[in-house]
């Protein structure tokens, strides 16, 4: 009987130890689905902002389409708000308005930050370079949005394609340009590599906000300008500034914009948000494209018929000058920079391998058309 007595309260405290211990492990199996539960209720608000004038058609529609679809797509969990240029911050300090966190998204083309870094141009276009659909091959494919974000890291900041305009138009100008030239202080606004090209050849290059562009030119503070093409020069009246309108856009093929993203807010974000932002980047920046290709011809009519527009085709000789001094401008910003030259290797190896094909697929079918 002592004996049985003896163990009877041993058997009782084990089961009471057991049923603690297993108590405690469902606690803590219970615990993490619990945190991810919470991530997931989380609200999140950004600020986004941009270098464009708010509700812009095609530049300033990319963010506010982006903005919605993200709304939506969250069920609200994460809301982004659009302020246009001068809103929040100035066009120009976007950029750093999103590396330090006064916002936690931008909206612009990254040659605006050539001072930053010399490599960002090449993430937004290189005169005689890819157009729009080689463009997103080189950055989805070919190594190009990888090293975009090397570079970007750097500042704490997450780049993202953010659309294309496709190829532009060389620009509006004051003059007819005949020759080489009359290239020869020009005082135009057109920024990246292209600015340096126009600067080789004589010209005086001029870095502006949208919002300037039909000021400047309509006062004569600039003698030309480069924006985007029919659809958006049309919306700025700037035929009523500049009569002659130049092709092809050598200096943007392909224009790329970005959306970026300060790294700590989006390192916050649970896993399932970031896909949302991810996935809805890549629709606007496709959408950009298809909106353009379908508005710029109606305008270009407008543009000529009602206005009389002169649309005029750059002349061989200075389409020669102009790849010769891109060449050496190309050359000279990659010798200086080693990350440049590190994207630029990457963005020639890929345009060595697209070109071939683009001459026998899309060229050859376009020839074949007419």
């Amino acid at each position: 009987m002592s004996k049985r007595y003896f163990h009877y309260p041993l058997i009782v405290l084990l089961s009471y130890f057991s049923l603690v211990f297993l108590s405690g492990c469902s606690s803590e199996e219970q615990a993490a689905p619990n945190v991810a539960a919470e991530a997931k209720q989380q609200t999140f608000k950004w600020k986004l902002v941009t270098t464009w004038p708010k509700h812009f058609p095609g530049l300033g529609s990319a963010p506010e389409n982006f903005a919605k679809a993200v709304n939506e797509m969250s069920n609200g969990r994460l809301q982004v708000k659009v302020f246009g240029a001068k809103e929040l911050v100035p066009a120009m300090e976007v950029f750093d308005a999103v590396s330090r966190g006064a916002a936690e998204m931008g909206h612009g083309a990254a040659y605006y930050w050539k001072g930053k870094s010399p490599a960002s141009q090449f993430f937004t276009a290189v005169p005689f370079g890819l157009n729009a659909q080689e463009m997103n091959g080189w950055l989805h494919y070919g190594g190009g949005l990888e090293l975009w974000r090397e570079l970007y890291g750097q500042f704490n900041l997450v780049p993202f394609a953010g659309g294309s305009t496709g190829v532009q138009m060389a620009g509006w100008f004051n003059k007819e340009i005949n020759s080489v030239e009359d290239l020869k202080g020009l005082k135009m606004r057109i920024p990246g590599l292209a600015g340096e090209v126009l600067e080789r050849l004589g010209g005086i290059p001029v870095t502006l906000p949208g919002g300037e562009l039909f000021t400047s030119l309509q006062t004569g503070s600039i003698d030309a300008t480069e924006w985007v093409g029919p659809y958006n020069d049309l919306t700025f009246g700037l035929h009523k500034a500049a009569k002659y309108y130049y092709y092809p856009g050598w200096h943007e093929p392909g224009a790329m914009l970005e959306f970026i993203v300060n790294k700590d807010e989006w390192n916050k974000l649970p896993d399932d948000l970031k896909a949302i932002v991810t996935y809805a980047a890549r629709a606007v920046n496709q959408d950009m494209l298809d909106e353009y290709t379908a508005r710029n011809n109606a305008a270009l009519k407008e543009l000529v018929s009602k206005h009389g527009v002169q649309v005029r085709h750059l002349p061989e000789d200075v389409l020669k000058a102009l790849k010769k001094a891109s060449d050496e401008v190309i050359a000279e910003n990659i010798a200086k920079d080693a990350f440049a030259k590190k994207v630029y290797e990457s963005f020639k190896a890929f345009s060595d391998d697209v070109i071939p094909y683009t001459e026998i697929s899309e060229k050859a079918y376009i020839e074949a058309r007419k």
